[in-house]
């Protein structure tokens, strides 16, 4: 394998008032970009005034994470939403996790939509393009972490946004490089072992394996690790360990 860099994300600050979800704590240390929840599918002000700043102490590059408002399915069930509407709920929560990043002394680095935005956007050119045109609208730089070879990844190059294309670790594509939904009971890796194949070979060879058995192309610039796993700690750092080894290099997009 070429020696490379790439950037590690988890999900963050989803929890809600006194509810919490994922060892945030344990897990910051080991990743390079967190992607702090806005409110609508998960988080709170409290919350993230506590993930950001948590980010900030570490050097983590911090990113919005907005969903659909949606509290009670943990914003992972489909809505009709226009393209104005996700510009506009994008933007939102954006601002809100841009202000927070800097009463913490940082900048806000990136957006990457949640759950059910994220797959419909990936499939979706006006959906994409509202969520791409909210980015663009916050100017400064800020990134777009999208699904690789996603619709998603092209209309937001198309609207000039810097892309960083996302890849999971534990998660299973179908073959045409989407996400495997949930609802399939192998959708997610649960073997340590396996996902970490599974990046190297997505790092390393640029292809992966989806669940007919074919070989998909994807790139790779930034690999989500789901931090609500009571794993992730120990997963997180044994993938750090085969990075290293591999000689890739683990730092923000």
């Amino acid at each position: 394998m070429d020696t490379s860099t790439i950037d590690l994300n988890a999900d963050m600050g989803e929890g809600f008032g006194t509810w919490t979800m994922g060892d945030d704590a344990g897990l910051m240390p080991w990743i390079t970009s967190a992607n702090v929840a806005c409110g609508f599918h998960a988080g709170d002000p409290g919350t993230i005034a506590a993930t950001t700043a948590l980010a900030a102490r570490h050097g983590v590059a911090i990113g919005a994470h907005p969903g659909l408002p949606d509290l009670q399915g943990f914003g992972r069930r489909t809505m009709q939403v226009t393209e104005r509407e996700v510009r506009d709920l994008v933007l939102y929560q954006a601002g809100a996790v841009r202000a927070f990043a800097q009463a913490a002394g940082a900048r806000l680095h990136h957006v990457k939509a949640h759950g059910a935005l994220y797959n419909m956007a990936a499939k979706d050119e006006a959906l994409s393009r509202g969520l791409a045109r909210a980015v663009k609208a916050l100017g400064d730089g800020v990134m777009l972490y999208v699904l690789a070879g996603s619709i998603m990844e092209r209309v937001a190059r198309d609207e000039g946004l810097d892309v960083r294309c996302e890849v999971f670790a534990d998660r299973r594509y179908m073959a045409d490089g989407t996400l495997a939904p949930r609802t399939r009971p192998d959708a997610l890796i649960v073997d340590e072992a396996e996902s970490v194949a599974q990046v190297l070979r997505m790092v390393g060879e640029g292809t992966l394996v989806a669940v007919d058995g074919s070989v998909v192309p994807v790139r790779a610039d930034t690999i989500c690790i789901h931090g609500d796993k009571p794993t992730a700690v120990p997963f997180v750092k044994a993938l750090r360990e085969a990075l290293r080894t591999a000689d890739v290099a683990v730092a923000a997009a």
